[in-house]
């Protein structure tokens, strides 16, 4: 069953979780930014979690539907409207052949997950669908979704009931001002003991740059940091190291300045100094960040991190039992 595209939305791409184990080539694992929402709608539709979803930020894209199927909205609040008529978010819907989803404006979030019983069914590259747009890979021919676009859907296997809904509950987003817990590590030496507390101390704001290579911050104080002879190999800036690796949730700060958090399509190395990473856990919440919002780092120990690992894994298992 192909969806026709009508609009495409401001950046509507093809993703699903993923492509894992080629990082060290230089190819990001890419996939949702909220991989939370984008298993509630492949749950919510009887797919495979896994499935690929359309990401839309901001905005929504305007679709035609070729034949009777199932669809869920989840993520940012961004109202689906059917017809023309609105219907609700993290909710089974029913669409007919001939109609049009299309959405209202945002009010909350950044990112919203667009779900088809069947899943999106473009060829997988490397193991995913995920469009990667830097090197051309997955979704649509590498990129975006445009309109005149026709999306081939798979096959819907398993059945859910129009109208069921992931409890309010178990939906997450960020807390106003929302807060990002962060392991200290790896290059944190590099920083003053009073300028490391002062970046945990301070309020920073979401810079305009914030997309799938990674979100910059703004608004606290500049880093200070420890004097020292650069190594060979590294820039004359205090924040330049010799080139190492780059985990994913990393926090990069240039010339001491604005912090950059190294998201699912980030490059795997570099020149600048990181000061901790953000935990696996919280990495959904970046992507739901819109610019200007307050955001606080959170210092975690090891076993903090360990644990709402243990709870994200616990609430994802707690939304199967609620669908199933």
């Amino acid at each position: 069953m192909p969806v026709n595209v009508k609009s495409a939305g401001l950046a509507t791409t093809v993703q699903d979780l993923g492509r894992p184990g080629y990082y060290h080539l230089g190819i990001p694992i890419g996939g949702a930014m909220d991989r939370l929402a984008l298993r509630a709608a492949n749950m919510l539709v009887g797919n495979d979690e896994g499935a690929a979803c359309l990401e839309a930020v901001f905005m929504g894209p305007e679709l035609e539907f070729t034949e009777d199927t199932l669809i869920a909205i989840t993520g940012a609040e961004l109202p689906p409207k059917i017809d023309g008529e609105v219907r609700d978010t993290w909710t089974t819907l029913k669409v007919k052949k001939g109609q049009v989803l299309s959405f209202d404006y945002l009010r909350a979030g950044a990112r919203a997950y667009i779900a088809v019983a069947g899943g999106i069914d473009t060829p997988a590259n490397l193991g995913s669908r995920s469009t990667y747009a830097i090197g051309a890979l997955g979704g649509v021919n590498g990129r975006a979704i445009q309109p005149g676009d026709v999306l081939p859907v798979g096959n819907a296997s398993v059945t859910v009931s129009e109208g069921t809904t992931v409890p309010a509950n178990l939906r997450r987003g960020p807390d106003k001002p929302a807060e990002l817990r962060v392991l200290p590590g790896l290059y944190a030496h590099r920083v003053s003991e009073r300028s490391l507390d002062r970046f945990f101390q301070d309020t920073w704001k979401v810079a305009s740059e914030a997309d799938r290579m990674g979100y910059r911050f703004q608004g606290g104080a500049p880093i200070e940091f420890v004097d020292r002879e650069p190594p060979f190999g590294a820039g004359s800036d205090p924040s330049n190291i010799t080139d190492a690796c780059y985990p994913y949730g990393s926090i990069q700060i240039p010339s001491g300045t604005e912090p950059i958090i190294l998201h699912r399509d980030a490059v795997s190395g570099g020149g600048y100094f990181m000061v901790g990473t953000v935990i696996s856990a919280d990495m959904d919440l970046i992507g739901q960040l819109q610019p200007h919002t307050e955001t606080r780092f959170v210092k975690v120990n090891m076993h903090t991190a360990l644990s709402a690992r243990r709870e994200r894994a616990a609430a994802i298992e707690n939304m199967r039992q609620a669908l199933a």
